[in-house]
């Protein structure tokens, strides 16, 4: 895969954690998922410009619904372009292999766009709301970067690899994430990492590398609470660019307004 704009950035959407039914008037805490979801593509139609690629982050589906994930794949068909998907620990794997098996929506492994490698790595745990990642992915992680020297690198996965100073939610990031932050700590060309799972927004660095969350779709988590904690505000997406001299300028969208029905005091799901 190539990007075929000369000279202009990457532009990548980031979309994760849309949380949606087999049946598309069912709620989360109150929140219509697929309404919300609708939303977000629309608000992306309008405002996020061209788009060379879309990830998806997990968490796509909460029911693990056969219906849901079509639902999902024919509407990114519709943007006619690459898209990569990964799943979450709400997430049927054995189903998405299935239903996201060809272009242009696909289960991610690792591709190459331009003067960057983009690497998906699966943290997900059959039955566990926490993340892992298995000794196969650091290890493949590890000697696709090795094999890349001269391309920038970005790595998504679902569940975060550095706490969000949330007690109950850094519970369920990535166990073993630091074998994986060492793995970045000895490839120079890591420029970003990218995660959902954790419904908020946060940017921060570990040394040279961006480490971005992203909104979820439908609802959000207050950051800094030691329980279960549900945020007013509106679902968001990601847009990166991805520049050829490794830069990655980030932009964060919101919908306008809080989603009807949200209800704040709902104590976890």
């Amino acid at each position: 895969m190539e990007h075929n704009r000369a000279g202009a950035p990457l532009r990548v959407l980031h979309m994760t954690d849309t949380h949606l039914f087999g049946d598309p008037t069912v709620t989360l805490a109150g929140v219509a998922t697929d309404r919300t979801c609708l939303d977000v593509l629309e608000h992306v139609r309008a405002h996020a410009g061209h788009l060379d690629l879309i990830l998806l982050t997990g968490d796509l589906v909460h029911d693990r619904s056969m219906d849901a994930y079509l639902r999902l794949r024919e509407r990114m068909l519709a943007f006619q372009v690459p898209v990569r998907v990964i799943p979450g620990n709400h997430d049927d794997q054995r189903l998405m292999r299935e239903l996201f098996d060809a272009p242009p929506v696909q289960w991610g492994f690792q591709f190459r766009m331009g003067d960057w490698l983009l690497v998906t790595l699966d943290s997900s745990i059959p039955g566990k709301p926490g993340g892992r990642l298995q000794d196969e992915e650091l290890e493949r992680l590890d000697t696709l970067l090795g094999q890349e020297p001269g391309r920038h690198a970005l790595i998504c996965l679902h569940h975060q690899p550095v706490p969000m100073g949330s007690e109950w939610l850094d519970r369920s990031g990535v166990e073993n994430a630091a074998a994986l932050l060492e793995i970045i700590g000895r490839h120079a060309s890591v420029r970003a990492v990218l995660w959902g799972h954790v419904h908020q927004d946060s940017e921060r660095r570990q040394g040279q590398v961006r480490m971005l969350s992203t909104p979820s779709t439908c609802i959000q988590f207050r950051p800094g609470q030691a329980g279960f904690s549900l945020d007013a505000l509106p679902p968001g997406y990601r847009v990166l660019e991805l520049h050829g001299d490794g830069r990655v300028d980030s932009r964060l969208y919101r919908l306008p307004a809080t989603p009807q029905g949200l209800e704040l005091g709902t104590e976890g799901y």
